[in-house]
């Protein structure tokens, strides 16, 4: 629907293709990494320079917002049309830790430019895949003719991802009414690979904790009292055991309840993705594949809830044996939930399936980590990302896929907050070493996040004209 040239889009990023990769490096040699407190004044400084580039894109409001933690980025650009859709785009400036000594290549915060490749801590997790917009905004318009952004176009950057994002959700509730929209969309993600451009259309929630029980006071002789006396050690076992049934269910009674269950188109989509299951197992480390009946692996780890204990400990540890009956036991845990789970509510389920089975004699306290983090979801066939889809199809000159993403993010903070879709825009592939050594981005890919986000105003801009979206998709 869009009619941006996308000759006109390609002549100016290639004009400017030096400028802007200068840019980046300049944004990579800050080392802002939010888990070390020592670089807060990094963190400060990377805002800065942020806020800076924005102006100088042409942001008539760029700003940094501080926080109880690491500062956060915020922009803004109206369309001045009345018709014009707003649209978040949500990515984070902090970076993992690097140092040369764990085994890079180069020196993690001086970027290289190697072979189509830029190295450098942050180059796809998430600066690059953050200033891409700042170029793909100025092609955009140079394409155009047009002063200002074909949608109401808004930017939230934070500086805490990294971290577990502790005071996001906090942010986004205190300037939630600058922050209104009516899409957010997410460049802090990736595709299928180099050849298989894909778009995520959801991640997944999350629930976890903890579980202490308590038996004797102390430890006790497991010969004069064993066998007549509960042991925590095997009741956090048995716990464990029970969490799945035989067909590698979650057995917590009630928690299917909602799920929106995989329509047969998403499990076709999801089949036709190159998958090779032998590599991915390599990656996990693992020699077979093992879950929920009925479901392919990438259903398992995309769109089925899950639960997993991620620790037990128990009783004596060291050398040889000790005949003991332990006073105590711990067990840690983590449910990943689907769209239709509510956080609050799994929290209760569980808190009540613990309390069922645990035997008199034994006390416990369970707790969870904060809140939870809801799932994200976006529907194949909301208009705001066909849009998206649209736009990266001429970018990359082939059919878009789709995927999904296992883990979890503050995307959901976003959705649950402003109440509207949460859509995911990303160029980085998986051997680009998000949180590992030699992080690099592919250019060529970047360059063609560049022209998506030239194309994606006026494709969004024109479908929602001919159609407003749908609030909240759950």
């Amino acid at each position: 629907m869009g009619t941006t040239p996308d000759d006109d889009v390609l002549a100016y990023i290639a004009q400017h293709r030096s400028a802007f990769l200068a840019a980046l490096g300049d944004w990579l040699r800050i080392p802002s990494v939010s888990a070390d407190p020592d670089r807060a004044p990094d963190l400060l400084r990377s805002a800065q320079w942020l806020v800076a580039e924005l102006r100088r894109t042409g942001f008539p409001v760029a700003e940094v917002w501080p926080t109880a933690g690491a500062p956060a980025v915020y922009a803004e650009w109206p369309s001045g049309e009345p018709d014009a859709p707003t649209v978040l785009v949500y990515g984070h400036h902090d970076v993992q830790p690097a140092a040369k000594g764990d085994g890079w290549a180069t020196e993690p915060f001086e970027p290289v430019e190697k072979d189509g490749r830029l190295y450098g801590r942050g180059a796809a997790d998430d600066k690059g895949q953050v200033l891409l917009h700042t170029l793909g905004l100025r092609a955009h318009l140079a394409a155009t003719g047009r002063t200002a952004p074909a949608v109401n176009l808004k930017l939230l950057v934070e500086g805490e991802e990294e971290s577990g994002s502790p005071h996001f959700a906090d942010l986004v509730r205190a300037h939630a009414d600058r922050l209104a929209c009516d899409t957010v969309i997410v460049s802090d993600t990736g595709m299928w690979d180099e050849d298989t451009p894909t778009v995520c259309t959801g991640m997944r929630g999350l629930v976890d904790g903890q579980i202490d029980l308590y038996g004797p006071a102390q430890d006790i002789h497991s010969g004069s009292f064993g066998g007549a006396v509960p042991n925590p050690a095997v009741e956090a076992a048995r716990l464990a055991a029970a969490l799945h049934d035989d067909d590698r269910r979650v057995a917590v009674p009630g928690f299917y309840d909602g799920v929106v269950e995989l329509t047969e188109r998403e499990r076709v989509l999801f089949a036709e993705l190159p998958f090779d299951e032998p590599a991915w197992l390599r990656t996990a480390r693992s020699t077979a594949a093992l879950g929920e009946r009925g479901h392919s692996t990438l259903e398992r780890v995309w769109a089925r809830p899950t639960a997993e204990i991620n620790g037990i400990h128990s009783g004596y540890e060291g050398p040889g044996g000790k005949t003991i009956v332990p006073s105590t036991a711990t067990l840690k845990f983590s449910f990943r939930l689907v769209a239709g789970q509510e956080p609050a509510r799994i929290r209760h389920l569980v808190t009540d399936w613990v309390a069922d089975r645990l035997p008199a004699g034994i006390r416990h306290e369970i707790r969870f980590w904060g809140g939870g983090t809801r799932p994200c979801l976006t529907p194949l066939d909301h208009p705001a990302l066909r849009s998206l889809v649209r736009a990266m199809g001429r970018a990359f000159g082939q059919e878009i896929r789709y995927t999904r993403e296992g883990g979890s993010g503050p995307a959901a903070d976003l959705q649950d907050v402003l109440g509207v879709p949460v859509l995911f825009l990303g160029i980085s592939v998986p051997s680009d070493g998000w949180h590992s050594v030699n992080e690099k981005v592919e250019l060529g890919l970047l360059f063609k996040g560049v022209r998506t986000a030239a194309h994606l105003w006026e494709e969004m801009a024109a479908d929602w004209r001919a159609e407003p979206w749908p609030a909240k998709t759950g």
